[in-house]
C-alpha cells in the first residue's frame, strides 16, 4: 500500500477540460493585466506595533486575480472568468511554478558552498516543518472541539502528497479525510496570503536571522514558499535578499523530496499518538466513547495525472509566464528587457524544458521540481563551464518578478474552490492557519537555534 504513495506522491486528478484557444488567450490577457497593475502598485508597508506588514506585488496579483473570479457574474462579458478558465488557470499554475523553481535553482548552484556551511541548521530545521504543524495546530484543534478531523488537518500542510496518504489509509470520507481536505482548501485559498503576512511581520521584528526565516519559508508548497520568501527578502539588502531566496529554495527542495516519506512514517504516526494522549485532556465531550476509525481498503493511488497540456503548449505557457515576469522586472526593478535579460529568460525557460523532458523520460517517478532544481544548480555550480556567465545572465531577472505572474494564475484559479471552502467550519480554518504558522515558525526556531546556539 505504501509503495503506491511513495512512487507517486499525489492522488489521481481528472484532466482539466481544455478551454480552447480563445479562452486561453483571454486568460493570458487577464493575467498580464493583473501582473501589470500589481507591479504598478508596488510594495505597500503597513505599520503594526513594533513590526510591519509588507504587501508585495505578488500579493496584489493574488488578491486581484481572486477578485476577478469572485466578481465574474457582475462583470462585463469581456472581463468574466468562467469556471473553465478558472480550472485552466489552476492547471497552468503548476507548470508556471517551475520557472520560479528554475530561477531559484540557478541561484542555489552558485551558493551551494555557503548553504552546505549551514550544516545542522539546514538539516534539523526540517523537523520543524514536519512536526510544527502538529505542535501548533493539534492543541488548538482539540480546544475548539474537533475530533479526528484534527489529525488530517495538522499532520502536515495538506498538499497533494498528504491527500494521497490520508486517502489511502483512511479514505477521503473519513474524519481524517475531511480534515486534510479542509487544510488543502484553506491553504489553496488563503495559504499564500497568510504565510506572506506572517513571514513579513516576523521578519520586521528583527528577532530572527533572515536565513533562519528563509529556511522556515521552505514549507513544501511552491506558491507559499514564493510568498513567504518574497516577504522576507523585501526587507533585506539586495545581497541578503538573494541569500534568502537560495536558502528558501534549498529548504523547499528538501521538504519536497523527503516530505512524503517523513509525513508517512513519522509525522502521521506521531500525530495519531499525540491525538490519543491530548484528546482526553483538551478535547470536548471527553466522556463520550469514540469508535476507532476503519482503515480504507488497500487501493493503490494512481500515478501523476495526465498533464492538462502537451509539451508544446507547456513551452508556450513558460514563454508567456517568463514574458510577464519581465514586465515586473522592468516596472518594479528597473531592468529593461535588453539582450542579456532576454538571454537570461531563455536560459530559465530552457532549464524548465530540460527538467520536464527528464521528468517524463524517468517515468514521472520523481517530481519535475526536483529535476528542474538539479539542472539549475548544476549549471551555476562553481567549476561548471560557463557557470559565471549563466549566473550573470539569469541574475538580471529578480526572482520576485517571476513570482508575481505565478500568484496571478493562483488568484485567477481561486474562485472555483470557494463553494467547497464555504462548507468548512470556521474552526478548521483557524486550525489550518495554526498548522501553517507552525511549519514556518517551527523550522525557523530550530534553524535559529543551530545558527546561534545558546552559550
Amino acid at each position: 500500500m505504501t509503495s503506491a504513495i511513495l512512487a507517486t506522491g499525489s492522488p489521481a486528478v481528472a484532466p482539466v477540460r481544455h478551454p480552447g484557444r480563445i479562452g486561453l488567450l483571454t486568460l493570458f490577457v487577464l493575467a498580464l493585466a493583473v501582473v501589470t497593475l500589481a507591479e504598478l502598485i508596488g510594495n505597500v508597508a503597513i505599520p503594526l506595533g513594533h513590526g510591519k506588514i509588507i504587501l508585495l506585488p505578488l500579493l496584489w496579483a493574488l488578491l486581484m486575480g481572486g477578485g476577478l473570479g469572485l466578481a465574474a457574474p457582475r462583470l462585463p462579458p469581456a472581463l468574466r472568468l468562467p469556471l473553465a478558465l478558472q480550472h485552466a488557470a489552476g492547471a497552468i499554475l503548476q507548470p508556471a511554478l517551475l520557472l520560479f523553481v528554475a530561477k531559484l535553482g540557478l541561484l542555489v548552484g552558485g551558493s551551494l558552498p555557503k548553504i552546505l556551511s549551514a550544516g545542522w541548521a539546514l538539516a534539523f530545521q526540517e523537523f520543524g516543518h514536519f512536526f510544527g504543524t502538529m505542535v501548533f495546530g493539534l492543541p488548538v484543534a482539540l480546544l475548539l472541539g474537533l475530533k479526528r478531523e484534527a489529525i488530517g488537518a495538522t499532520f502536515s500542510v495538506g498538499r497533494e502528497p498528504s491527500l494521497a496518504i490520508i486517502g489511502e489509509r483512511y479514505g477521503m470520507d473519513s474524519p481524517e479525510g475531511r480534515g486534510v481536505l479542509a487544510e488543502y482548501l484553506t491553504g489553496t485559498v488563503f495559504g499564500a496570503v497568510f504565510i506572506a503576512l506572517l513571514a513579513g511581520f516576523v521578519a520586521s521584528l528583527g528577532v530572527f536571522n533572515p536565513l533562519a526565516l528563509a529556511m522556515g519559508a521552505g514549507v513544501g508548497s511552491g506558491s507559499m514558499m514564493a510568498a513567504a520568501a518574497g516577504a522576507i527578502a523585501a526587507q533585506q539588502t539586495p545581497e541578503m535578499a538573494k541569500e534568502v531566496a537560495t536558502f528558501a529554495a534549498a529548504s523547499n527542495l528538501i521538504t519536497t523530496t523527503i516530505g512524503t516519506y517523513f509525513t508517512l512514517f513519522l509525522s502521521l504516526p506521531f500525530t495519531v499518538w499525540a491525538y490519543g494522549v491530548l484528546e482526553p485532556i483538551l478535547g470536548r465531550g471527553r466522556g463520550r466513547a469514540e469508535p476507532a476509525p476503519a482503515a480504507a481498503p488497500e487501493t493503490a493511488v494512481t500515478a501523476h495525472a495526465a498533464p492538462a497540456f502537451g509539451l508544446p503548449a507547456l513551452v508556450l505557457i513558460w514563454l508567456a509566464t517568463a514574458a510577464f515576469g519581465l514586465v515586473g522586472n522592468w516596472l518594479t526593478y528597473g531592468t529593461r528587457p535588453d539582450g542579456p535579460v532576454l538571454l537570461g529568460a531563455g536560459l530559465i525557460v530552457g532549464v524548465v524544458v530540460a527538467g520536464e523532458v527528464l521528468y517524463r523520460l524517468a517515468g514521472r517517478r520523481l517530481p519535475a521540481v526536483v529535476w528542474v532544481s538539479l539542472i539549475g544548480m548544476a549549471l551555476t555550480y562553481p567549476g561548471t563551464p560557463f557557470s559565471a556567465e549563466i549566473a550573470a545572465a539569469t541574475g538580471r531577472i529578480n526572482f520576485l518578478a517571476l513570482a508575481t505572474p505565478i500568484l496571478a494564475f493562483a488568484g485567477l484559479s481561486l474562485a472555483k474552490d470557494v463553494p467547497a471552502f464555504r462548507r468548512l467550519g470556521w474552526r478548521i480554518v483557524v486550525v489550518s492557519f495554526m498548522a501553517n504558522a507552525g511549519t514556518f515558525l517551527g523550522a525557523a526556531l530550530i534553524a535559529q537555534f543551530w545558527m546561534h546556539p545558546p552559550v
